[in-house]
């Protein structure tokens, strides 16, 4: 089977490291990761992250079509609103295919108002004031006719704070207020048979434009809607569009993108990968979708990645309260463990453990991880069993920790640091480490 090989540019969004999280383990694909010189979670998760310019900067497309070229790429996936459309004007001159909908159909979606004129007398969409003077109550909202998300949406309640929202925001329009719950609904397209999948999901929770947590919810006039969207707008592969009920309880659209979300996750864990589906859609491989029953919510929170210096080829590690903790197998723990073994270092366990220590082992599924065992009498020192000058050591000691660290001079964790081993950037040495 000959790989893809997929660009993600810009990799560090949101919708980057959603990409990443739907395709790291597909065996179809190899990822690659792109963007500015800056500080981006994607330097940490990426095997390989590749610099370009900023799509506003001259030479972008030149330096695109050379990373494309050099890495072999086979297909891009815009992992921004701004890059579809320029991704998508320059489709010609790029040696790989865009992940996205028709070029049509990524123009009228950039804009809300085209968006809304698109579908106006088709589905419920908000009523547009064409200027201040139209407005005869408030509140209404005052949006960015090109902004994704929550992103300077701005409520006014009196005509002061409307010409304050209309000065501040950047191509604005003033829509129909809507006070109703505000719903995302995740959508797949086949070109030919129209929508695949629609599953709508609860926005319970919005930081800086996205949702944090969220719930799939059954919301049967949403799917209809869908069928809509996508068969006037020509959408294909993933998308999706938000929702919010007006005063009077209908939905009302907000909003529609041709790409990945980055809450996708929540129907992607039901059975639905959105970024490989989308794959598979533009290869016009045959489709089927066969998500699991059940509701999911999903709820982000910040999360801890990290770059070190430690290189060790030896890992020694405790039983008790390290690896077993409340009777129970650390998971933690157990990560180390294999990527260690994934990446050929040597395991020993170092116990004093007072019961039968194999029986142990075997009970909790243990057996078989070490290349070396010492089960310690209850005076001996773990110090004086490490030889290895490169070597780790992780028990929930403090007392052992100091012994070691003082007579082995190597680096001593306890299982709060274990993290800092296995959370690590994939490619900060090429083997994980």
């Amino acid at each position: 089977m000959t790989k893809r090989r997929v660009l993600v540019f810009p990799a560090g969004t949101e919708i980057g490291l959603e990409i990443f999280q739907a395709l790291k383990y597909c065996k179809e694909v190899d990822l690659f990761g792109a963007g500015q010189d800056i500080s981006n979670h994607a330097r940490f998760v990426y095997p390989e992250y590749h610099l370009l310019p900023s799509i506003h900067e001259p030479g972008w497309v030149d330096a695109l079509i050379e990373l494309c070229q050099s890495l072999r790429i086979d297909y891009i996936f815009p992992a921004y609103d701004d890059i579809i459309i320029a991704l998508s004007r320059e489709a010609d001159r790029l040696p790989a295919k865009i992940i996205s909908s028709p070029p049509s159909a990524c123009e009228i979606t950039r804009s809300k108002s085209d968006t809304y004129r698109a579908l106006s007398g088709k589905i419920r969409t908000p009523r547009l004031y064409a200027s201040k003077e139209a407005v005869r109550s408030y509140p209404v909202f005052v949006k960015p006719d090109r902004g994704q998300g929550s992103f300077g949406i701005t409520r006014a309640d009196n005509e002061e704070q409307l010409i304050k929202a209309l000065q501040s925001i950047c191509d604005p329009i003033i829509c129909e207020y809507l006070p109703g719950e505000e719903y995302t609904v995740d959508c797949f397209s086949d070109r030919e048979r129209g929508v695949l999948f629609a599953g709508a999901r609860s926005r319970r929770r919005i930081r800086n434009g996205i949702s944090v947590n969220t719930l799939t919810e059954a919301l049967p006039e949403a799917e209809e809607m869908a069928n809509i969207i996508g068969r006037e707008l020509g959408l294909r592969g993933a998308w999706f569009f938000q929702l919010k009920r007006a005063q009077d309880g209908q939905l009302a659209l907000l909003e529609v993108a041709p790409r990945i979300a980055g809450t996708m996750a929540t129907h992607r864990v039901s059975g639905i990968n959105f970024p490989l589906l989308s794959i598979f859609e533009e290869e016009r491989l045959p489709l089927s979708v066969r998500p699991i029953d059940g509701i999911v919510e999903l709820d982000r929170a910040l999360g801890n990645r990290y770059r070190h210096s430690i290189r060790f080829s030896t890992l020694y590690i405790d039983l008790d309260d390290t690896l077993l903790a409340n009777g129970r197998v650390n998971i933690l723990a157990m990560k180390l463990l294999f990527q260690c073994i994934n990446n050929g270092k040597k395991i020993v366990l170092l116990s004093r453990h007072r019961s039968d220590l194999n029986q142990t082992l075997t009970r909790h599924r243990l057996s078989g991880l070490f290349d070396e065992i010492i089960h310690l009498g209850e005076t001996e020192k773990k110090s004086s069993h490490i030889k290895q000058g490169d070597a780790i050591f992780v028990d929930d000691s403090f007392a052992e920790r100091m012994d070691v660290s003082e007579h082995c001079n190597i680096p001593t964790f306890d299982c709060s640091m274990i993290e800092l081993l296995t959370e690590q950037a994939e490619s900060l040495n090429g083997d994980g480490e």
